[in-house]
């Protein structure tokens, strides 16, 4: 029989060592990150037991009759053991339902995990998800790099990375998440009419607290200016850009391709993933033809990163 809980504040140990011990975690579902928004999201997670053995968890946010898996995550779903087998996950998400039944809630949208981050496979949920009848809601696409067989960069690409050589530009790990901020809110202002998700005072909070999973690399002129970089997530298998921006005067020069030439090429050659992240909007159904030639023109091919609803 499985038995379900909340998540308390007295279980941070227990949740976190999990995750670290998981098929399917990242640090992003650790709780120092999950909680660094905890004005902005009800926290509504679950833990679930088999016979007093913590066998699985679901990071979640509540929104009235409905609950998310997170509501300020990019993914969330059900973070399993070594030992959750079939069986074990169609226990697991029928007491979930349960649950939330109990609970009057009427819906469960569910962020699934994308592969590319799995450490042993995790696709027991999918199966439970469907036997439940859940729908897909969201299916966005990323661009991302098998970086033990990569495909070569198109010849634009070079001729940029020729380009940013010859102007003197070097990459460098950097702390300065204010001057890189300001760089990418400028960007998403001008192209998108949007602004960073995260502050540049929460990122350096996030990467002091993750510091080996969070950091930033950027290209840099001879007088010190950053003129193009990316925020990096680093997991066991992906290097996952979650901000990337460059200035005017860095696309004029190549800085942006150089940085991921040197990330590609060097930085992360021994991981499995180069993951460039999305390229959509409305919920997936809108491709950003450009945005999405550029990764793919990097080696960059399709990972889907889904989201599914399932109703009460």
């Amino acid at each position: 029989m499985i038995t379900v809980c909340q998540y308390t504040g007295a279980l941070k140990e227990t949740w976190d060592k999990f995750i670290d011990d998981s098929k399917n975690g990242t640090f992003m579902l650790k709780r120092d990150y999950m909680e660094y928004h905890s004005d902005r999201f009800e926290d509504y997670s679950l833990m679930f037991y088999k016979e007093n053995v913590l066998v699985a968890l679901l990071p979640a946010s509540v929104h009235g009759s409905e609950v998310r898996s997170h509501g300020g995550l990019t993914y969330g779903g059900i973070v399993t053991s070594r030992k959750v087998t079939v069986q074990l996950m169609l226990e697991i998400m029928e007491t979930l339902v349960d649950f939330l039944n109990n609970e009057k809630k009427k819906s469960l949208i569910y962020k699934r995990i994308p592969q590319i981050y799995y450490r042993y496979p995790s696709d027991e949920d999918l199966y439970a998800l469907f036997l439940h009848d859940a729908q897909l809601k969201k299916r966005t696409i990323s661009s991302t790099i098998y970086l033990n067989d990569r495909i070569s960069f198109n010849e634009r690409r070079r001729r940029n990375i020729k380009k940013a050589v010859k102007a003197g530009l070097v990459v460098k790990q950097s702390d300065d998440y204010e001057q890189y901020i300001l760089m990418l809110s400028e960007v998403l202002a001008s192209r998108h009419e949007t602004k960073p998700v995260h502050s540049s005072e929460e990122l350096i909070r996030l990467s002091s607290l993750f510091p080996d999973n969070i950091k930033l690399f950027a290209a840099f002129d001879s007088n010190d200016v950053m003129l193009a970089g990316t925020v990096i997530y680093e997991t066991p298998s992906v290097a996952h850009a979650q901000y990337i921006a460059s200035s005017t005067e860095g696309r004029s020069c190549g800085a942006l391709d150089l940085v991921f030439d040197y990330l590609i090429n060097d930085k992360y050659k021994g991981k499995e993933y180069f993951d460039f992240g999305i390229s959509n909007e409305g919920d997936g159904r809108i491709l950003n033809e450009g945005l999405v030639t550029q990764k793919q023109e990097f080696g960059g091919r399709g990972v889907v990163y889904d989201e599914y609803i399932l109703n009460f």
